[in-house]
């Protein structure tokens, strides 16, 4: 069975101090590319990227399906999880984010996990 993996995008590209700040749509373009070469050698997970804010209008890639959260990030994360048709984990290390993922059933991993 395929694993959800739902990418918390600005927790995940907030870990890594790069000056993402300074271009977020960039470092979200980054994250998104780092997330590819991670779906080729974990072909047995979907990869789902959430992106929020100004890091908006970032496209899908093979690999990497990218959905723009509507208002709150965490609340759309939250709802993909709470969605998943089998197992879900969520990258974040966003600890009231965790909660409340877990609390639908979801797992949690940290960034490290796809952003080393």
């Amino acid at each position: 069975m395929t694993t959800l993996l739902v990418v918390d995008g600005a927790n995940v590209v907030g870990s890594v101090p790069d000056g993402w700040w300074r271009d977020r749509h960039g470092a979200a373009v980054r994250l998104r590319d780092r997330l590819a070469v991670y779906a080729e050698r974990h072909p047995e997970e979907e990869v789902v990227l959430v992106v929020e804010g100004r890091a908006r209008g970032v496209e899908a890639v093979p690999g990497v399906r990218v959905e723009e959260a509507p208002g709150e990030g965490d609340d759309h994360i939250v709802a993909v999880a709470a969605g998943a048709a089998g197992p879900c984990v969520v990258v974040t290390a966003d600890r009231e984010l965790r909660r409340r993922v877990e609390e639908s059933g979801a797992r949690c991993v940290g960034p490290r996990t796809v952003y080393p």
